[in-house]
């Protein structure tokens, strides 16, 4: 049985979502997952660490919700027209 980790990093938690790194560090950037930056003031490239308090809140507001109305049906294309493209 393994311990779960307080923090993961984004390849880590890209890899358990089935997603690229750069999209997770992109949801991070646009401020929809929390991370705290634990590289030096003044580094080039910052090194995300991701609570596993913020995994869960992310999660929790990405969740899908059911339809609850109708979806609008398609209109019938009439069968006496043409239509060029």
């Amino acid at each position: 049985m393994s311990k779960q980790q307080p923090y993961l990093t984004p390849p880590q938690y890209a890899k358990r979502l089935g997603v690229k790194p750069e999209t997770v560090i992109s949801w991070i950037k646009a401020g929809e997952l929390r991370a705290i930056n634990v590289g030096r003031r003044g580094a080039k490239r910052p090194r995300y660490r991701i609570p596993t308090d913020a995994v869960v809140a992310f999660e929790n507001a990405r969740t899908a919700l059911p339809v609850t109305h109708k979806p609008a049906k398609r209109r019938k294309q009439p069968t006496d027209v043409i239509t060029f493209f």
